[in-house]
């Protein structure tokens, strides 16, 4: 075989050709070799051969910060943070082991991804954040992590009201905690806390104590709005190893814009439905011993039949146990609007009552069956003020007031308030 290959090797013109082939084809298995080895440029970003040159890394860049990668006992109710540079389109997808796309939505400023609801207590999942450039290449950054086990500790997150419940333009939105947050975490819990309405209304969540926030917006409701609210609490760390139980959404309808305006000196209530006087009728307020507050508040309950029973608080001098008609809760200090046929021919000239507003039978029956829970009313020229906290007295204070007790930074609408309702800033407050 030498032989024959060393004679092929010595034809004319063709002197050591099968040398040489052997030379080429190893010359090209090497370059091909350090092709392969060429895969990132600069950073680390990756890069390729295209007709012998260098292509450039994607102009975007994407990080995941957190959770961090492979992190073990994420709380359930986690955003994942990241950052992309460069980027004219972000993309974000959360996957769980089975590999099932998880629903949620980017914050407005596009650093973050909130799911939709409480992820799986045990499940690991899979985050991806693709960065597309203007040059229209992705660079694409993937984080994996587990979330921790259901805690044992957890807080029930619960609403006054109900689902297809339709309230007055005064109602405040009132969520309660079973136990109390504290301040460190409040502005963290106010966060996963929305309101959508339709039409849209600025408002703002105001805490009243540790266990109860509240949100009004800043003029009565308009009329006839829907209105929805969310707390994603499952999940959510809440201080010392507890945890929110579950999310939390309710959806109501505001009523008619009915509102009471009681003047102490006609002694006469006005009653407006959407800006219009539908009513003017007389009443009697609470006498010099026991006067009725000043201030706005709104329906708080309303029983058509019930007994005063105030010995208890009065004493045996003072007490009495009345049955009452048609009766409407102001306060919890025992302010109604109710009948009283005992005292309709004071109503319109002489304050006899116990600091409730008293109407005639006829007139309580018709207040009864136009108003809401939720419908406001406001009590002008009194000897007292009515005081913050006695009731839902949200309406109260003024907007600037209310701000104040929010955990999170008030951020000004953008666009002003085409809404008629007078501002609470001017009105409502006591004369």
């Amino acid at each position: 075989m030498r032989a024959d290959q060393e004679q092929l090797d010595r034809r004319p013109g063709g002197r050591h050709v099968g040398r040489r082939r052997a030379l080429a084809a190893g010359l090209i298995t090497a370059a091909l070799a350090l092709t392969s080895a060429c895969t990132s440029g600069d950073g680390g970003k990756p890069s390729s051969w295209q007709g012998g040159a260098e292509t450039p890394a994607p102009k975007a860049a994407a990080t995941i910060s957190e959770p961090k990668a492979d992190a073990k006992d994420v709380p359930a109710s986690t955003a994942i943070a990241f950052s992309t540079t460069e980027a004219l389109e972000t993309k974000f997808e959360l996957k769980d082991s089975a590999g099932k796309a998880v629903k949620g939505k980017l914050a407005e400023d596009g650093k973050s991804w909130l799911p939709g609801g409480a992820l799986k207590y045990g499940e690991t999942y899979t985050a991806t954040v693709t960065a597309t450039g203007d040059d229209g290449r992705p660079a694409t950054a993937t984080s994996n992590f587990t979330t921790m086990a259901q805690p044992s500790k957890q807080i029930r997150v619960s609403s006054f009201l109900g689902d297809g419940q339709t309230v007055g333009v005064g109602m405040p939105l009132i969520v309660k905690f079973s136990r109390e947050i504290p301040e460190d975490y409040r502005d963290d819990v106010q966060r996963r806390m929305t309101v959508t309405s339709v039409p849209a209304q600025e408002g703002i969540w105001h805490w009243v104590s540790p266990t109860e926030i509240r949100y009004r917006p800043k003029q009565f409701w308009k009329a006839n709005s829907k209105v929805s609210y969310r707390v994603q609490a499952g999940g959510l760390p809440m201080a010392d190893g507890w945890y929110g139980r579950a999310d939390l959404t309710v959806d109501i309808n505001i009523g008619p814009s009915l509102i009471m305006t009681v003047d102490n000196k006609t002694k006469r209530m006005t009653v407006t439905r959407d800006g219009k006087v539908i009513k003017t009728l007389p009443v009697s307020l609470g006498k010099k011993s026991t006067p009725s507050s000043s201030g706005t508040m709104v329906v708080i309950e309303k029983l058509r039949k019930t007994v005063f029973d105030t010995f208890e608080e009065l004493g045996p001098e003072e007490g009495y146990r009345t049955k009452i008609d048609y009766a409407q809760r102001l306060t919890w200090g025992g302010e109604f609007i109710h009948a009283a046929p005992w005292s309709e021919g004071q109503q319109g000239s002489v304050n006899v009552s116990h600091g409730c507003v008293n109407v005639s039978m006829a007139m309580g029956a018709w207040l009864f069956t136009n108003t809401r829970i939720g419908d406001p009313i406001t009590v002008k020229g009194t000897e007292r003020k009515l005081q913050n906290g006695n009731g839902w007295t949200d309406w109260n204070m003024s907007w600037s007031e209310y701000v104040k007790g929010s955990a999170v930074p008030y951020e000004p609408a953008t666009q002003p308030s085409t809404d008629a309702t007078p501002d609470p800033d001017v009105t409502p407050t006591a004369d």
